[in-house]
Formats: C-alpha cells, sequence, structure tokens
C-alpha cells in the first residue's frame, strides 16, 4: 500500500474533528485508555505523520478513537538519544495501557526502564538477533511487534545494486551505528561483498551536513555505488541523499519503495505503512485483554523490488529485461 495519506489528512486523523462511530467489540468498561507514541523523527517530517495517520485510522477502524475512548499521548523525538529518554521518563510516569515503539532507538531505551508496560514495536529489523528478545513465535517480557527483515535480507539490496550497475566495485553503506539493527543489516551486506566483487565500507551522519561531506567525498574516485538503510537521519534528508547522489551519478539501492518513487534508482523491502496498520491491531487486542506473549512478532510476508526507470536512464544504466520482469513495481 502506497503512503498516499495527505497533510490534510493527517490533520483530520489525529484532530478528532469528525464523530466515528465505536466499533462494537470496543471496551465496554467506560474507562478511557491510554496509548504512547514513542517517536524516533521530527514532528515536520512527512513520511511519519503519514505512516502515524494510518495507523491512528487503523485503530478508528477497531473503535478507538483520541479523545473519547483512547488518549493518545505523542512524543516526537527526533534521533536525539537525550531527547528520547527523557520522553520515555515522562511517558512511563503517566502510566500507559501500552506503548508504540517506533524504531530500535526508541526500543532500546523503552526495554530497560519498564518490564511491565505492553509495548508495540514497528520499522525494527531483526528483534532476535538484535537482542530485544529471544523468540518470535512467544515473546517473552512485554514487548512483540512488526519486524522489517531478517539481518541476511540485507545482502539483497547489495545484489539488486551490482546487477543494476555491473561496474560497481566500491560501495558505502548509510547506516546508524547507534541502532542494533542496522550494525547487523551492515554485517550481513558485508559478508556478501566478496562473493559479488565489491569493496564495501559503512558510513554514518548526524545531520545533512555530515551526509553531504559523505556523499561528495565517496564520489571522488570511480567504481562507487551506495546503499542507504532507513533511519531517522535517512528518511529525514532522502531528498537530499537522493539530489545528491544523482548529480554525483552514484548508483544507490533504499529499503522502501516510496524512496524509488520519489527519484531513488531501486529500492528492496516492505511498505512500512504495512506494519502501521498492523500494529494498531496489536495494540487493539492489547487493550481488550490479550497477553504480549500470546501475540507473536510478526515479519514481512513480501519483499518489493522497486526500479525507476527514469533514473536509471539518468545515470546511462541499462536495467536488464529479466530485472524487469521480477520487479513489483517499474516507475516511468
Amino acid at each position: 500500500m502506497a503512503l498516499d495519506i495527505g497533510r490534510r489528512q493527517f490533520i483530520s486523523a489525529l484532530g478528532g474533528a469528525v464523530a466515528w462511530p465505536l466499533a462494537a467489540r470496543a471496551q465496554q468498561d467506560g474507562r478511557t485508555r491510554r496509548l504512547g507514541l514513542l517517536l524516533a523523527v521530527e514532528q515536520d517530517n512527512l513520511v511519519a505523520q503519514q505512516l502515524v495517520a494510518a495507523f491512528v485510522q487503523a485503530l478508528r477502524d477497531l473503535g478507538w478513537t483520541d479523545g473519547s475512548n483512547i488518549r493518545i499521548d505523542y512524543h516526537w523525538c527526533g534521533a536525539d538519544a537525550g531527547r528520547i529518554h527523557s520522553a520515555v521518563s515522562e511517558l512511563l510516569d503517566v502510566k500507559p495501557d501500552v506503548i508504540l515503539a517506533q524504531t530500535a532507538l526508541t526500543l532500546a531505551p523503552l526495554r530497560q526502564m519498564t518490564t511491565t508496560i505492553p509495548i508495540v514495536f514497528v520499522q525494527v529489523a531483526d528483534p532476535v538477533g538484535s537482542g530485544f528478545v529471544t523468540s518470535l513465535a512467544r515473546p517473552d517480557g512485554n514487548i512483540t511487534g512488526f519486524a522489517l527483515a531478517e539481518f541476511a535480507t540485507s545482502s539483497k539490496m547489495l545484489e539488486v545494486l551490482k546487477e543494476l550497475a555491473p561496474q560497481t566495485t566500491r560501495v558505502a553503506v548509510i547506516y546508524n551505528p547507534v541502532q542494533a539493527p542496522q550494525v547487523g543489516q551492515w554485517h550481513a551486506i558485508e559478508a556478501a561483498a566478496p562473493s559479488l566483487g565489491v569493496q564495501v565500507s559503512a558510513a554514518s551522519a548526524a545531520n545533512a551536513a555530515e551526509l553531504t561531506h559523505i556523499i561528495e567525498d565517496f564520489a571522488r574516485e570511480p567504481g562507487g555505488g551506495m546503499i542507504v538503510l532507513a533511519n531517522p537521519i535517512t528518511t529525514a534528508n532522502r531528498g537530499l541523499i537522493i539530489e545528491l547522489v544523482a548529480r554525483h551519478r552514484l548508483p544507490a539501492v533504499y529499503q522502501y519503495p516510496y524512496l524509488a518513487r520519489e527519484g531513488g534508482l531501486a529500492s528492496y523491502g516492505s511498505e512500512p505503512d504495512v506494519q502501521y496498520r498492523q500494529a494498531a491491531s496489536y495494540v487493539d487486542r492489547i487493550l481488550k485483554g490479550t497477553k504480549v506473549g500470546d501475540l507473536p512478532i510478526q515479519q514481512p510476508t513480501k519483499f518489493e523490488l522497486s526500479i525507476n526507470l527514469n533514473t536509471a536512464k539518468a545515470l546511462g544504466l541499462t536495467v536488464p529485461a529479466l530485472m524487469l520482469g521480477r520487479a513489483d513495481e517499474v516507475i516511468e
């Protein structure tokens, strides 16, 4: 499902100005429940707004209306560890019934600071390998949610890049070393590199200026390509990244399909808004009494290959016919 919720719809979804009928299965005790959202992005991030709006709408469809039978506390923290820890402390003080944690940046401190409040996570890669839970089928403790993928899947992004641009011999992987799952993804890509005949290097940035320096410095030598892992910093600066790699004629592969639609060469991954809608169903079940341990952690059932032919043409690349045939989305 594409991210097509506009700003006006987002405001409407969160504002509660329209009266929505409560589903018959909503709780009957009359108590207003409390839900905390911990978001490792800034509030003006349009992609994040769309994802949160999808989550809130799915909650409404299940009978939960903010300001009526549920109160939603939003904590937009950016990727700043200090702000995230402060938000976690503030949220735990009000003892919410359940917490939605977005990315490992919020899940890690939550896991350290509470073992009782139910937590549903989204956009976390390989939660077992990252050390957040011991089992996908029956998560222990108070954590469940929706994983992006196992670490090994990340190596597919390198395969896609090499197939699109066979001349690539050097690949920079932009990631966030503070996020344990991204470290695991980087190691999976690193392990796959020798068999594909490329040298890989990891690069991290805290802001737009550092991203600009990384890309411009890397582009000075020939044979380069990039893999951009999705995290709050790369998502917030995705327009800048797409512009810079195009200017320096660097082929780049991203994690989410919407990045290919926005001008990236290609992406390999799942649609993030699906996870947010699914997370609403878990929040609903927890609020109605289901134990966290009875809600298995789910992984994507489909990974989509998206290719932007316009970008490929601008880079002088010819996409192999077999690759076009197996692509889930071709942007022209």
